[in-house]
């Protein structure tokens, strides 16, 4: 049977791996190529950087699975501190992967419009690339409906951390905390584009803080190990 520490280890090391490859494939890798408002550009930044490109979309894709593998370790260490509300951490990651896995998708029709011939000569150069960028505004759309899942999960993980007592209690704080930082920031998106860029970085950082910190205490400190039980000749003495 594992044991809560090696469990604590396994989920840190995918955590961090979710943490690397997300990051990766959004703020290294599209945030450098995708130039929204201008289909041209991000058609051509497509075909000068495939290789990049496809390199992170096979890094969401890893991440995603392995966001869906830590929950699923969170859950085998946390659940008896509440069984429902690990139950709900589980469901809220589940869906946000199943979103991130099919959003891929249209990361990956952008990429073949604007590296294909085919549709270039269908409807013409411009045509093939205001289509690749339609696609890969979808892609984005799709990851920020994701995200609503992605910070609700926060919650029963950051309640599942404080009952615990084995985690300092301003872990279970933050994570709580970050999750309406990440629904601020979604709603802000959707309703006030021109103000999100501004309030990004303030009101995903509690949740920035709170997971790398999380991330850091599962890899080096882990749970606490039960201390053995007395003899029981002790006990009968």
């Amino acid at each position: 049977m594992t044991s809560d520490r090696t469990l604590a280890r396994i989920a840190g090391s995918l955590y961090l791996v979710v943490a690397v490859g997300g990051g990766f494939a959004e703020l290294v890798v599209r945030s450098s190529i995708l130039q929204p408002g201008n289909a041209a550009a991000t058609a051509d930044n497509i075909r000068a950087s495939a290789t990049l490109f496809r390199a992170g979309f096979i890094a969401d894709l890893v991440q995603a699975t392995c966001f869906l593998l830590t929950a699923m370790a969170l859950y085998l260490l946390l659940r008896h501190v509440q069984e429902l509300v690990a139950r709900a951490m589980v469901v809220f990651v589940a869906v946000s992967v199943a979103i991130i896995c099919l959003n891929l998708l249209n990361q990956w029709i952008a990429l073949q419009v604007a590296t294909g011939e085919g549709l270039a000569g269908a409807l013409g150069p411009a045509g093939a690339d205001g289509l690749a960028s339609l696609f890969a505004d979808m892609h984005r759309g799709g990851y920020l409906i994701a995200q609503m899942f992605f910070g609700l999960w926060l919650v029963p993980l950051g309640y599942l951390v404080l009952r615990s007592g084995w985690f300092p209690k301003v872990l279970g704080v933050l994570l709580i905390v970050g999750c309406f930082g990440y629904l601020v920031d979604l709603f802000v998106q959707f309703l006030a584009p021109g103000v999100a860029e501004g309030i990004e970085p303030v009101v995903v950082a509690p949740a920035a803080v709170g997971e790398l910190s999380f991330i850091a205490w599962l890899l080096v400190k882990g749970v606490p190990v039960p201390e053995p039980a007395p003899p029981v000749q002790a006990l009968a003495a």
